[in-house]
């Protein structure tokens, strides 16, 4: 039993170091494995380049043999553009400074655009190639998938960025450029151009003063070496926009000294305003001069810088920096003058725009002649159409006018209507030499439209028919006084205007010189009429009836004196407190009533102070009686028929309805002689 036990006890121990001698083991194998990860795992990392390494060796012999010629194909158009991408921005450091040298900036700018059309041209065929080979690569299995993926997707991103950016192959260096060049075309516009010097009053001569181009020759082939620049790479129309811009604005400067606000006026400040005459002359003045000067200079410009593009180009910008700069401001202030209210003094203003235009229609015909100019040829077409007939028909509803105002109350002081000053003044100016060619030709123009035949002879029928309803209008107006006298004071005042103010003039030799004298001869007639039954009966009240070697006695004869004085004082008194408020406009007609008055009153009077006058100066209430002496009653006579500041009706016209007002509008008459009322 007991060696039984001792051989377990052996075999235990044995098993015991047999095992420990395995964990040593195991603990050693461990440890080399834990060493070995590490360098499995670097093995693992080179395989897949030792497997595309040697996949040549694992592919088909014959796409190993033509895998050659395929990258040589390929390699060769790539690296060729890779070659002349690196010459562009080499170009970069040779583009310099526009201002400094132009002729070289743009000789690098013509090597930069080559290298980018032989880019343009190559660049997708290079792509083209490579796309090739790495289909080719695929398709024969040659390279590794991952190394063919990798190439495919460069590729594609190559072939997106080319169709979305052509023409920035550069990476935008062309764009750059070209910005720079279009900056330094501005600038030497801007730089060059300097608005012209204006006078205070322009145009004195009315010759044509064509003005030297604004800009030296040496600029203008500058600019015209830019703009084959920019042409060549599509910039042909920021290049014109450029032009216009600096132009327009050089022009606008120009015209900014004449003080052009008014082109702006509206229609209802238009109607308010009273020196409107003084508006358009300075308007026929500032465009005449902006036409033969500024508009003139910009089209001799346009042509010579633009002169190599053709026609349309250069008359395309022309016509942009015409209507920018401010044509269509004067045209539209021509508008708004037709579309003011309707009254005689328009007809003037209208014939004033019409004349300016007509001197300019051959200026307009050629400067504005083209189709680019469409805009502004309109325009003056309406303008001038507006002209035509808004004269015209102001022309021919003239004698309605003049006739409505039959109706209307004469002046409370018998002195001239304003009507009669203003007709008679009116017609001699529309048959003056300055308004009488320019009338016919647009009653011509207008009666041309209707197919009808227009001759002189109708603007004279017109104009005397108008005279001779004055005289109707006088005989019907001396009939609504109250006061006889007083209508007689009229008539002497508008027979002897008509008279006086039409002889020598236009309308008067047209009337004839009897017809004159018929009017001279009223003039004397009613200044006798007005005498004999107003200061005519005064000197009745100093009769000498009695007083005869003072029959009834001193006493007696002095009260029958201060009788007489008493009744002649009181009609005096009443006669001159009247005519005091009663005009004679002309100073040659007042002075001769009032020397007729004095010749029948005056000598009379003072020889009957001289007889009877001692009979009550040593009276006490002599002064009731003696009020006057010769020289004191001569001089108050004197003082009669004196002009006032008085307001006188104008011949207006409604706005409304488009007619002449019957009614008067109060205006302030700066002195008797009869002016054409203002607008």
């Amino acid at each position: 039993m007991a060696s039984v036990g001792e051989e377990g006890i052996v075999n235990l121990m044995s098993a015991r170091k047999s095992l420990k001698a395995n964990l040593e083991k195991s603990k050693t194998l461990g440890l080399s494995f834990q060493k070995a990860g590490p360098r499995l795992e670097e093995i693992n990392q080179r395989l897949p380049g030792l497997e595309a390494a040697v996949r040549p060796i694992r592919a088909q012999r014959d796409a190993l043999d033509a895998v050659g010629g395929h990258i040589n194909k390929a390699v060769v158009p790539a690296a060729a553009v890779l070659k002349v991408f690196d010459a562009i921005h080499g170009l970069e450091k040779s583009l310099s400074d526009p201002q400094s040298d132009l002729s070289g900036y743009l000789k690098v700018l013509d090597n930069l655009q080559e290298a980018l059309q032989f880019l343009s041209d190559n660049c997708g065929m290079a792509i083209e190639w490579l796309d090739d080979i790495v289909e080719y690569l695929q398709d024969n299995n040659v390279a590794d998938k991952r190394y063919t993926c990798s190439l495919k997707k460069a590729l594609d991103y190559l072939k997106e960025l080319q169709n979305e950016e052509k023409g920035r192959l550069d990476g935008g260096l062309l764009e750059a450029a070209l910005d720079r060049l279009e900056g330094e075309f501005r600038r030497l516009l801007t730089e060059n151009s300097i608005p012209l010097p204006m006078s205070s009053s322009p145009l004195k001569d009315e010759q044509a003063c064509i003005s030297p181009s604004p800009l030296p020759v040496p600029v203008i082939k500058k600019l015209q070496e830019i703009i084959g620049g920019l042409i060549a790479n599509n910039r042909l129309e920021k290049c014109k926009s450029i032009y216009v811009d600096v132009r327009s604005s050089i022009v606008r400067a120009s015209l900014r000294a004449l003080n052009l606000d008014y082109l702006e006026i509206s229609v209802s400040e238009f109607n308010n305003v009273q020196n409107i005459e003084g508006y358009i002359a300075n308007w026929s003045k500032h465009l005449e001069f902006a036409v033969k000067h500024l508009f003139e200079a910009e089209y001799k410009l346009c042509n010579d810088v633009f002169e190599k593009l053709g026609l349309d180009v250069w008359r395309g910008c022309f016509a942009n920096i015409a209507a920018q700069a401010g044509m269509l401001a004067f045209l539209q202030f021509g508008k708004t003058v037709t579309e003011s209210k309707k009254d005689p003094i328009k007809l003037l203003k209208l014939l004033d725009i019409f004349a300016s235009l007509n001197r300019l229609r051959l200026d307009f015909n050629r400067l504005f002649g083209g189709a680019a100019c469409a805009e502004i040829q309109n325009l003056t077409r309406d303008l001038i159409k507006r002209v035509i007939e808004g004269a015209s028909e102001i022309f021919w509803e003239l004698l309605l006018q003049v006739e409505l105002q039959r109706q209307a109350p004469p002046p409370p002081d018998g002195s001239v209507p304003r009507l009669v000053s203003f007709i008679t003044d009116y017609s001699n100016r529309l048959l003056g030499n300055n308004y009488k060619p320019i009338l016919n030709q647009v009653l011509a123009i207008e009666r041309s439209w209707k197919h009808e035949k227009f001759q002189e002879s109708l603007l004279h029928d017109e104009l005397l028919n108008l005279v001779r309803a004055i005289e109707l209008n006088l005989d019907s107006w001396s009939k609504a006084y109250n006061d006889t006298i007083l209508s007689y004071v009229f008539l002497m005042n508008n027979h002897w205007h008509l008279y006086k103010y039409l002889k020598g003039t236009k309308i008067g030799t047209l009337l004839g010189d009897q017809w004159l004298r018929e009017h001279q001869d009223y003039t004397e007639y009613y200044s006798t009429i007005f005498l004999r039954e107003s200061w005519g009966k005064l000197p009745s009240h100093l009769s000498r009836e009695g007083l005869i070697l003072f029959s009834g006695g001193r006493a007696t004869a002095r009260d029958l004196v201060k009788k007489r004085l008493k009744a002649f004082n009181e009609a005096f008194d009443t006669i001159y407190k009247k005519h005091s408020n009663w005009v004679l406009l002309d100073k040659d007609l007042r002075e001769k009533t009032c020397h007729l008055i004095i010749q029948a009153i005056v000598p009379v009077y003072r020889s009957y102070m001289q007889n009877y006058g001692p009979l009550v100066e040593q009276d006490s209430s002599a002064s009731k009686y003696a009020k006057f002496n010769a020289q004191s009653l001569e001089k108050m006579l004197n003082s009669l028929f004196m002009p006032k500041p008085v307001r006188h009706g104008s011949f207006k016209v409604r706005q409304h309805s488009n007619k002449f007002s019957n009614g008067v509008e109060e205006q302030l008459s700066p002195s008797p002689t009869p002016t054409i009322a203002s607008a």
